[in-house]
């Protein structure tokens, strides 16, 4: 039974920091993409990263980069996504999910997801 348990999330002041991590069980690790993904309120999910089975290549949305690093050790079976510099707009719900062998940024794409942190920035 496969399990991405996100954990990390919580209340924070614009400009501020926080370090998601994303600890995946009951899958071989390392040949599965891991995405970052959020939803707010009545918005669709939206993709936010994604980082290959080893680490080598990453990918960020628009809004992310710059500010937002993903990284991932595949010994611990964990993911992480390093948010900096976060504004209100930020505020949401983030996701990992897994996808066997190479990322996209579509969130159908994926095979397991989380179950969510909350991430609330204040302004």
């Amino acid at each position: 039974q496969v399990q991405l348990v996100e954990s990390g999330g919580g209340l924070v002041q614009a400009g501020g920091s926080l370090r998601l991590s994303c600890a995946a069980s009951g899958l071989t690790f390392s040949s599965y993409a891991m995405g970052w993904f959020r939803q707010a309120p009545e918005q669709e999910r939206e993709f936010v990263g994604a980082i290959s089975r080893y680490g080598t290549s990453t990918r960020y949305a628009d809004s992310a980069k710059g500010r937002f690093t993903i990284s991932r050790d595949n010994a611990k079976n964990t993911v992480y996504l390093q948010m900096n510099s976060l504004k209100p707009e930020d505020t949401a719900v983030y996701y990992c999910a897994a996808r066997k062998l190479n990322y996209r940024d579509y969130p159908g794409s994926y095979d397991y997801w989380g179950q969510g942190t909350q991430v609330t920035v204040s302004s």
